[in-house]
């Protein structure tokens, strides 16, 4: 698979609390040009939201985000997840992650963090919470020592400020929820979330 970096301009990072409503929530953010979907193991329904998704949208690349254990790893992987993310690594998350085979992105908000994993050969990143952890700046001051990390920073980012992390030359893609309003949601209207999916995608 192409790095999960290069799918797409913006990952949705999406929260299924109803089964029914993945599969057209993801046909609205394929429809709208983003085909990497980050589905968070937050709720009980994201197992099988996973593979709904994998099952009956064959052109989505279903991944699973709040990967925190070995455990969910493979809860992942099972339901059909495609990538892995993570908030934060451990060793023993780490090693998880490499045997399942499937792309992950461990999550880090400091350099040190970041020095670790590139001593381990991993080179790309999530970078969470970015807007918290110091946003496009920290990420600016990480390009000149660490040239060799990139990143899919996450958290708190929206359509205004996504343009300023692509621009930056060690930021792949980034990861966000703006395409995906609650109130959209909650009244079914995939109209609207394949318009903000295209806004989304036009980014780059």
């Amino acid at each position: 698979m192409t790095s999960v970096l290069d799918l797409a301009p913006v990952v949705p990072v999406v929260v299924v609390d109803d089964v029914a409503d993945a599969v057209p929530l993801a046909r609205a953010l394929v429809a709208g040009g983003l085909p990497a979907i980050e589905v968070t193991l937050r709720t009980p329904a994201a197992p099988d939201a996973m593979r709904a998704i994998a099952a009956e949208v064959p052109e989505a690349v279903v991944g699973a985000g709040t990967v925190i254990s070995a455990g969910t790893v493979t809860e992942a992987v099972s339901a059909g997840a495609r990538f892995l993310v993570s908030p934060g690594w451990t060793d023993t998350l780490l090693a998880a992650m490499r045997a399942s085979g499937v792309p992950f992105l461990p999550g880090v908000s400091t350099t040190s963090e970041v020095v670790a994993l590139l001593e381990r050969g991993v080179t790309e990143m999530k970078f969470f919470p970015a807007e918290a952890a110091g946003g496009t700046a920290y990420l600016k001051s990480l390009s000149g020592p660490l040239p060799q990390a990139r990143f899919c920073p996450t958290g708190g980012i929206s359509l205004a400020s996504a343009p300023s992390y692509l621009a930056l030359k060690n930021v792949g893609c980034v990861g966000g929820s703006w395409m995906l309003p609650p109130d959209a949601i909650t009244s079914k209207d995939w109209a609207r979330v394949e318009k903000l999916a295209r806004e989304a995608s036009a980014l780059r």
